[in-house]
């Protein structure tokens, strides 16, 4: 007999599949509520704020590459913001929670949320890419 889960299993785009109850269990209850809930971390509360180390942000549901320190900047918005993600990295959803229309920024290999992207970036892409610090690791070059 087929679960409910097993046939959204069969549909679902991403390459990493497991259930709410299975992700609860490997991110706990803080990183829980951001990747796979949506949530958002204070801001200048997230540890990856400001971190200027040189390496690669990757999810933190699944460890997928996401964010180069290259493209790293002090935006002052109290999140960890970029200019670019690695090419492929990331899915772009049009959000329209809280009476505004944003564009929310998932893992495209598990569909965590990571946070939004916005068009007043100051560098030459002009894009800020506005992560929590609890959606990805740092990995040190």
């Amino acid at each position: 007999m087929e679960r409910p889960f097993d046939s959204f299993l069969k549909m679902s785009k991403y390459a990493i599949l497991k259930s709410e109850k299975e992700w609860l269990t490997e991110l706990g209850e803080k990183r829980y509520n951001i990747l796979r809930k949506k949530g958002t971390e204070g801001p200048f509360t997230g540890e990856y704020n400001l971190n200027f180390e040189d390496g690669t942000y990757k999810c933190g549901a699944c460890s997928t590459p996401l964010f180069e320190s290259d493209n790293k900047f002090q935006s002052g918005c109290g999140w960890p913001s970029f200019d670019e993600s690695i090419k492929g990295s990331v899915e772009y959803v049009k959000d329209t929670s809280f009476g505004s229309v944003r564009t929310e920024i998932l893992c495209a290999n598990c569909g965590s949320h990571l946070g939004h992207v916005f068009n007043d970036g100051p560098t030459k892409t002009g894009q800020r890419y506005c992560v929590n610090s609890l959606s990805v690791d740092f990995k040190n070059k």
